[in-house]
């Protein structure tokens, strides 16, 4: 461990720190001006420094200054006579740790360093793992096993589908695959289907001829033709409209295509790699996906965990987000406090990673301290929280559990319906189910979890088929007038929520 440094131009606070600090095994450096200890920076750090606001020649603050932009994670004190507002404010704008104003304890004195001592060493743990952080964590066997399927696929250019819930990180794999592929040094180029207009899609994947339709006035590349020898990564693939499937089928069926408005064909050498958040055999089933483009996607499947299922992985990650989000932000790294890393470990999140990442960014502008508590998180989690771990278990975003098994080097994914559990004991306040209903939409909302209406309409959907069912001993055709809908519409649900236990009448 690195010395404590002591920077004070009176020898008695020096002499006293000094004499102190030794009587707890801490090595100290002392300088009597800051410029010295500016000099000395340039060979060294300590692990704490210790520093007098006003002192001959350049002040603390000063040398405040120099450090913070030398060693930005360094725990500062200064110590001042002049016990004033201005100071107080000035050394926090800078980035001091603590302000200590004499005359002081000097137990209370040795009690701050202390605390300045374990936020420094907790600092350094924290860019050592930083500085060893691959482009995608996780410890949890779940992720492990996306880790062996991208090995495997290193020398592969095989066509991917990377499925997995909204928010667990599809288009992180997808870049893996590519970064660790023969077309690395070659482009790759995302596009997210469900995010551009129908109208605006073909031209986009494909491109367009100058006067192809009205505003096209110039020749445009397309995503394939930008992606050539490299990778085009399709988010959301299970949204795209009927009759461009068609035209993508045809591209990755004899790798050609035509732009809008073309008649001379281009050809593809392009690895396309897709990504959804559905259930592409139902999308099938109900005429929405064409098999063969399915069957074209499905060479190999990875299926990304979600968070619920690599709680394990929780820590790092937070630590992770916490430490980019203060790199971007120019501030020191928030820590989450033992207490507070459990309460985070059980949250539901249904948002998945992409939710981790927005919660921490919230907690290094919000947060009041530097080590984060339970208590300091936003109060739609805490709130939440407090009554689903006691009385009412929130169900997933899905209602369904998972099992993985490995075929073809990646990881292949079979929906097991979930037993959906039955609440007691809900508190009188949440009695109504409506105001359970604004509980659970407000924590979502506040988390930033995307489809919050189709994720809220799938549950709501599902437990009322459901009790239908249980209501008729499982007769489709009678839950459907006792719920009053049609037939068709109660088959498609039934098969569309994964709900089991129906039979025709």
């Amino acid at each position: 461990m690195k010395p404590i440094w002591i920077v004070d131009d009176d020898e008695s606070i020096r002499w006293v720190l000094e004499k102190a600090l030794a009587r707890e095994n801490l090595a100290t450096k002392s300088f009597s001006n800051a410029r010295d200890a500016m000099e000395a920076l340039k060979t060294g750090a300590p692990q704490v420094l210790v520093s007098d606001i006003r002192m001959p020649g350049e002040t603390g603050l000063e040398l405040l200054q120099a450090v913070k932009a030398k060693h930005p994670g360094l725990p500062v004190i200064i110590i001042t006579a002049f016990s004033d507002l201005d100071s107080a404010v000035a050394a926090f704008q800078g980035g001091a740790f603590e302000y200590l104003a004499k005359p002081f304890d000097i137990d209370k004195a040795v009690e701050l360093i202390r605390r300045a001592l374990e936020e420094s060493l907790r600092e350094t743990s924290v860019e050592q793992a930083s500085a060893e952080t691959p482009e995608i964590l996780g410890q949890a066997p779940a992720m492990q096993d996306v880790f062996r399927a991208i090995g495997r696929l290193s020398q592969s250019n095989v066509t991917v589908l990377i499925t997995g819930e909204s928010g667990s990180g599809k288009e992180l794999v997808a870049r893996a695959l590519h970064k660790h592929s023969p077309r690395a040094s070659q482009p790759f180029i995302a596009l997210n289907t469900a995010a551009i207009p129908k109208d605006l899609l073909e031209s986009e994947l494909f491109g367009h001829e100058r006067g192809a339709f009205t505003g096209a006035q110039a020749t445009r590349r397309g995503r394939f033709e930008q992606a050539e020898n490299g990778t085009l990564f399709l988010d959301e693939i299970g949204d795209m409209p009927f009759d461009l499937q068609t035209r993508l089928l045809r591209v990755l069926s004899d790798g050609h295509f035509y732009r809008v408005g073309g008649h001379q064909p281009l050809k593809a050498n392009v690895r396309v790699i897709a990504a959804t958040h559905q259930n592409l055999e139902h999308r099938v089933r109900e005429g929405l996906f064409r098999e063969d483009l399915y069957h074209r996607l499905n060479v190999i499947r990875l299926r990304l965990p979600s968070l619920r299922e690599r709680r394990e992985d929780i820590p790092i990650l937070t630590r992770h987000f916490l430490t980019q989000s203060a790199k971007q932000l120019g501030v020191e790294v928030k820590r989450m406090s033992e207490g507070a890393m459990q309460f985070l470990t059980g949250l539901e999140l249904p948002g998945n990673v992409r939710q981790l990442e927005n919660l921490c960014n919230w907690i290094t502008v919000m947060a009041p301290g530097q080590t984060v508590e339970a208590k300091d998180l936003p109060l739609e989690l805490t709130e939440g929280q407090a009554y689903s771990s006691s009385t009412l278990p929130l169900p997933s975003s899905n209602g369904a559990a998972y099992v993985t098994s490995e075929s073809d080097g990646g990881t292949v994914s079979n929906v097991v319906p979930q037993a959906t559990a039955i609440p007691t004991g809900i508190p009188a306040e949440h009695s109504n189910w409506i105001s359970l209903l604004e509980v659970e939409a407000a924590s979502l909302l506040a988390a930033g979890q995307p489809e919050v209406m189709d994720a809220l309409g799938r549950q709501f959907e599902s437990t009322l088929i459901k009790m239908a069912l249980k209501h008729t001993h499982g007769r489709k055709n009678d839950a459907a007038v006792r719920l009053g809908i049609g037939r068709n519409t109660i088959t498609r649900k039934i098969h569309e929520l994964g709900i089991d236990g129906a039979k025709d009448d």
